[in-house]
């Protein structure tokens, strides 16, 4: 009887001790929001918006404005796997990195590729664009440089690209190419482009491809395969700090669930909103 009494009791503590530590999990899972820096200011993998949308996110820093593109709502779907609520920041592309190591953020959903020199700062999950990173030129339309057909064709041109970019170092793969200041966004770089304060910058040739339909003045060069830039990373990656491994381990879970069928269906579909509110 004692025996059998000591069971129950066991038994009726460790049910108490399951029931209490699985509630505590879901109030934890319910309470953890997953804070990410965007730069929001890369199509098509980010850009910001003045109208809400049943698929953009607001911008918890920037009052009034929406944030939509591939990073978003590969995003969203990572948040929800893991049971996050997810707030996105608008943060300068020169400023996520130590944003994150702030604690400022959790993590960097921002078309941000994980270049040896990053991997020193921060960690990075798998990759989450399915399609390879290619870059390509955009020229102005003025300019002789519209001809070009190889890397070799730009010399004497003025280039610029973004700060502290794989984008501005690769201007040094364009032999005889002149390097000029580098600029803080792509919007800055656009700007420099359209205007003829440059003549020619460096872009992921899907965000090139969505510039060109919206700057008239612009035409995007792509290099045959084999004779473009030589590109050292594995592509875009959301970034994390190099102690949360957990946090990386539950992220690369939830990308491992969406298949590269799905992956080329969100960035189409993006690309048509993007299209769509460009006209």
């Amino acid at each position: 009887m004692k025996k059998y009494f000591i069971e129950l009791l066991v038994l009726v503590v460790c049910t108490f001790l399951f029931a209490y530590f699985g509630e505590h999990k879901e109030k934890e899972r319910a309470n953890f929001v997953l804070r990410i820096g965007v730069e929001c200011d890369y199509e098509p993998n980010n850009w910001e918006e003045r109208t809400p949308t049943d698929s953009n996110v607001p911008i918890s820093n920037h009052e009034g404005y929406y944030a939509e593109g591939y990073d978003i709502q590969i995003a969203k779907i990572v948040a929800e796997k893991i049971g996050a609520a997810l707030e996105v920041k608008k943060i300068a592309w020169n400023n996520l990195i130590s944003s994150l190591q702030k604690g400022e953020i959790d993590a960097i959903f921002s078309g941000m590729l994980d270049t040896k020199e990053r991997k020193r700062a921060i960690s990075f999950t798998e990759t989450y664009e399915d399609s390879k990173t290619e870059y390509a030129v955009i020229v102005n339309t003025s300019t002789p440089y519209v001809m070009a057909e190889k890397l070799t064709d730009f010399k004497g041109a003025k280039f610029t690209a973004q700060r502290s970019t794989n984008l501005y170092a690769a201007i040094s793969q364009l032999p005889g190419a002149v390097a000029l200041p580098a600029v803080d966004t792509v919007a800055d770089m656009l700007i420099a482009v359209t205007t003829g304060r440059a003549d020619a910058s460096i872009l992921n040739l899907d965000t090139a491809r969505s510039y060109e339909v919206t700057y008239k003045n612009i035409k995007v060069i792509r290099f045959p395969k084999d004779k473009g830039f030589n590109v050292g990373f594995n592509g875009i990656c959301a970034g994390l700090r190099k102690n949360d491994s957990s946090l990386i381990y539950r992220i690369n879970e939830a990308l491992n669930t969406i298949p590269k069928s799905e992956r080329r269906k969100i960035m189409e579909q993006t690309i048509s909103r993007l299209m769509s509110s460009s006209q």
